[in-house]
């Protein structure tokens, strides 16, 4: 390891601090958050426990494991940042100030990655838990069988965290070439929410269509890491695919961000 990439070690982990505390400041808004994904959580729940009773077995699972799906889509509503955004990439686009940001002692997407994976650290906390044991003590969930499993979980959430920030990175930067993001943004948030298995398990969808819901990067964020929560997916396999896609939606982004150095240098600011 050089001695520049040991320098920027801490810089990263100071990044990461960073996020974490920058949304600690809004603790009422993480917790109505948290209460709101609850509350949803529990409407969802009903309206899968009479699916899974009028269709026992429906997608391999059974009603508990229908309920568990459930509170674990909802704690990661936040960590995924499943309805899009999370990053002020677009704004500082419009403004001008991504000019600076360009210039800073580390890459634009490892800076906003090290700040993102600090948010949903703080996210996963005080918004995801909340969902998950209002889920247990109402309904009763599965939980992970040993450590193993409960080590496959939490790197298929890191994993689908990273997956979440690479699209989503992706969707700022297309700011550069369309100056108004609003409709990408709404598209965005309409293939997340369908295609990760926020809606409904997609396991659940027939034919070519649930060989194509699984296969696509959005199932990363929450059909996979549930999966394994649940144990009903192979560890390694998930794992493996999940890395796929992180690494070529990173690897997209660094293109991206070569793409926006160069408009920006083309446009003279």
């Amino acid at each position: 390891m050089t001695l520049r990439r040991c320098k920027t070690i801490p810089l990263y982990a100071r990044l990461v601090r960073y996020g974490f505390r920058k949304h600690a400041t809004y603790v009422s808004a993480a917790l109505a958050g948290a209460f709101t994904n609850s509350v949803f959580g529990i409407l969802r729940a009903y309206i899968l426990i009479a699916l899974w009773q009028a269709r026992p077995g429906l997608a391999g699972y059974d009603v508990t494991d229908a309920v568990t799906f459930c509170f674990v889509t909802q704690a990661f509503i936040g960590p995924m940042q499943l309805f899009g955004g999370g990053l002020t990439i677009p704004e500082r686009i419009r403004s001008g100030d991504i000019a600076l940001d360009l210039v800073r002692p580390a890459p634009l997407q490892l800076w906003a990655l090290a700040e993102d994976l600090g948010r949903a650290g703080y996210l996963f906390a005080v918004r995801g838990l909340p969902p998950m044991l209002v889920g247990a003590a109402l309904f009763g969930i599965v939980l992970p069988a040993g450590p193993v499993q409960w080590a496959g979980f939490l790197a298929a959430a890191l994993l689908g965290v990273l997956i979440s920030f690479g699209w989503r990175y992706l969707v700022a930067l297309s700011v550069c070439w369309l100056v108004d993001d609003r409709g990408v943004q709404v598209l965005s948030m309409a293939l997340t929410t369908f295609f990760s298995g926020m809606m409904l398990p997609l396991t659940i969808f027939p034919g070519w269509l649930g060989d194509l819901t699984r296969a696509l990067p959005w199932s990363g964020m929450v059909q996979a890491p549930a999966d394994l929560f649940l144990g009903t997916a192979p560890i390694l396999g998930t794992l493996a695919f999940q890395a796929f896609w992180a690494a070529a939606l990173l690897a997209l982004g660094a293109l991206g961000t070569r793409a926006i150095r160069h408009k920006v240098v083309i446009q003279g600011g």
